[in-house]
Formats: structure tokens, sequence, C-alpha cells
């Protein structure tokens, strides 16, 4: 009994002393796109969605988004961040120029401060079209499980 306690102790010791292993989450992302969301509004009836996945052990993004009705072709499109619903941010992810047809899809990894803005909601994703360089049509990413 006492040699059982004893094994019983050191196990749970062993345990709580041993660093806690993060488990890691694939969580999905989306972003409606509107014109009615650039900072400022544009006159378009452009749209669009991004969906996505984020793998928090890989820090990886994977994204597609598809748009239809803007102004023109795609000029550019980025993820921006960090910044809440109605300000404006630098880019933080370019997307190339050659991947720019709907639907865009593409990867990056991230780095500790770009994981921490996209789980915050910081960040959004905006497609630039010739008439609207500041960006025609913009969604806000949110993560979620």
């Amino acid at each position: 009994m006492k040699r059982n306690l004893t094994l019983s102790t050191l196990a749970l010791t062993i345990a709580l002393a041993s660093p806690l292993v993060a488990m890691a989450d694939m969580l999905n992302v989306h972003a409606d796109l509107t014109a009615a969301s650039e900072v400022p509004p544009k006159a378009s009836d452009g749209h669009g969605q991004l969906t996505g996945t984020y793998d928090t052990s890989t820090k990886e993004l994977q994204w597609n988004v598809v748009y239809s009705n803007l102004t023109g072709p795609a000029t550019m499109a980025h993820f921006h961040g960090p910044a809440p619903v109605g300000k404006n941010a630098g880019v933080a992810i370019p997307i190339a120029a050659t991947d720019l047809p709907s639907p865009i899809k593409g990867h990056a990894t991230l780095t500790d401060p770009q994981e921490k803005d996209l789980l915050a909601g910081e960040w959004y994703v905006n497609v630039h079209t010739a008439k609207n360089p500041g960006g025609e049509i913009r969604g806000q990413v949110e993560a979620t499980k």
C-alpha cells in the first residue's frame, strides 16, 4: 500500500512538473468583402468572400478569396493589420499580382505578432482596382474554431 502511494505521488509530481504541451488548433478564417466596408466606403457593386484556415501549430494561413462585380480587373490585394473595423493599416501580407484573378488562393506562414493580430480580429483583406486604387472591397478577418 505504501509503495503504491509513493509511486502515485511520484507520478503526480512528475506530471505536474512537466511543461504543458500546447494543443494546436485548426481555425477557420472568414471575411465578407464589400465596398461599404472600405475606409472610406466606395461606390461599387463589388463583393467577395474570404474562406480559409489557420493552423496554430505551424502558423500557416491558407486562403481562398472569391470576388465579382468589381469596377475593373483587380490590380492588387492584401491582408492588412493591425486595424479594427473602420480603421486602415499597412500591408501585413501582400498577394502576388499573378494570383489576383478570382479565386485568389494562397498561403503564408505568420510571425508571432501577425498571429496575435489575426487572432485578435485586427486584420482585414481588401482587393484594389484602377478606379479604386486604395481598395474597392474589404472585409474584416475572423478566426473561429
